[in-house]
């Protein structure tokens, strides 16, 4: 199932911002935590940040640098990109949990979008 879809990727140099918009359908995720997920080519997928119960929580890799935001009304979540480094070249993914498990790992998600490229160039 995939009832996330994300939008807003793209090309962007070092030192520059991008922000990436996760348009939810089919049910409403304003009581649940989302989060955002990135994998580089031949990586391992990685937590980025999360939104849920009126707390976020980040990665060190994108700490200070990233901010991950919602707006319930639209079902809609957001990660602003802030001075973007070369390491941040990945597929973005957002995905919604619908209960238990650990929120820094994929397998506690229960719905996925298909992904955003966001490549940074030196």
């Amino acid at each position: 199932q995939v009832p996330l879809v994300e939008s807003g990727g793209g090309l962007v140099q070092a030192g520059g911002s991008l922000r990436l918009s996760c348009a939810a359908s089919g049910r409403s995720f304003s009581s649940n935590t989302m989060a955002w997920f990135r994998q580089a080519l031949g990586k391992e997928r990685e937590f980025v940040a999360r939104i849920g119960g009126g707390l976020t929580n980040y990665a060190d890799s994108v700490k200070d640098r990233f901010t991950i935001s919602r707006d319930n009304a639209k079902n809609t979540l957001y990660l602003q990109m802030n001075n973007v480094k070369p390491e941040d070249t990945a597929v973005y993914s957002c995905a919604a949990v619908a209960n238990g498990g650990s929120i820094y790992s994929p397998r506690s998600y229960n719905y996925w979008g298909q992904g955003t490229q966001v490549t940074v160039s030196s």
